[in-house]
């Protein structure tokens, strides 16, 4: 029994055999389909490989452009605080001191710091009167007011952008509406 079971396991492994032959030998015909097939996989990969290192060569070109502009974001912020101390600090002059060399100097300083961030693409956020917008402003009040409702009645702190990306945003207080006649002093004169 054991060398029949033997000779019918050969013969099954000799069957085996020829099938894998016969699935191995292919026309000439179905051989040049198969290597067309595969020639068009490799060059689909190679398609695929090539738009996928173009995308990456522009993607990085963006960035190091997008590097190069906001290289200046952190000192150009802290050139805008300066100016706006100096803006702050003109406010205050009288006009009999408008006149003094002193000043005007001030006045000069205050100008070539304005062109040193327009030079830059830094450029100030104008919001008095302007509706309130979060994606440029920051509120920090709301305030009745002669404006009407949702439009920027005050400016706290200036807000500043750099290359159309917001580099500070406006600090303001925003108009709650019209101010309301006040009622109380009204009864406190009547009854007087």
């Amino acid at each position: 029994m054991t060398d029949k079971k033997k000779t019918a396991a050969a013969a099954e492994v000799e069957t085996d055999d020829i099938e894998i032959q016969i699935e191995r030998e292919l026309t000439p015909e179905e051989r040049i389909e198969e290597l067309e097939s595969e020639v068009a996989e490799w060059k689909d990969k190679y398609l695929r490989n090539m738009a996928e290192f173009e995308n990456y060569r522009r993607r990085s070109i963006q960035e190091k452009t997008d590097w190069i502009k906001m290289a200046t974001q952190k000192l150009a912020l802290e050139v805008c605080d300066v100016l706006d101390n100096f803006e702050r600090a003109l406010e205050q002059i009288t006009e009999e001191h408008k006149e003094d060399k002193l000043i005007k100097g001030f006045g000069l300083i205050e100008q070539q710091l304005r062109n040193v961030l327009e030079r830059e693409s830094v450029r100030k956020i104008e919001a008095l009167g302007a509706e309130f917008d979060p994606q440029w402003h920051e509120a920090l009040a709301h305030i009745p007011s002669e404006e009407p409702e949702n439009t920027i009645a005050a400016v706290i702190q200036n807000g500043y952008m750099i290359h159309d990306k917001v580099l500070r945003p406006a600090r303001v207080a925003v108009s709650s509406g019209t101010k309301e006649p006040d009622t109380n002093n009204n009864k406190s004169t009547m009854e007087e």
